[in-house]
């Protein structure tokens, strides 16, 4: 796989995987359903779990291009502000929007 691709898969990644909380009423990655729904603390909590796993998928492909450069905080804010801003959607489809019940 090129770099490129490497690169595409794992910003596509971050984008579904910050938008699963929020879309899916399922707890423990999208696999154990639930009878009510999740409160916003499990969402956030699910949120900070789906980002070390993108995490650790774009540090493989970066292990398996080439040797794994380090990476000081102001990487892990950018990163967190990005996953944050992938989530935006899922969570105006959860709380923001009007939807009709019934």
């Amino acid at each position: 796989m090129s770099q490129t691709a490497s690169v595409w898969l794992v910003i596509v990644a971050g984008f579904v995987a910050a938008n699963l909380p929020f879309v899916l009423d399922r707890l423990v990655m999208a696999v154990y359903p639930l009878k009510t729904s999740k409160p916003l603390p499990v969402r956030l909590a699910e949120l900070v779990a789906w980002y070390f796993l993108v995490g650790a998928l774009g540090l493989a492909l970066e292990h398996r291009a080439s040797q794994i450069a380090p990476q000081g905080w102001e990487f892990y804010a950018v990163t967190g502000a990005l996953f944050l801003t992938f989530a935006f959607p899922g969570f105006v489809w959860r709380y923001l929007f009007k939807r009709r019940r019934g």
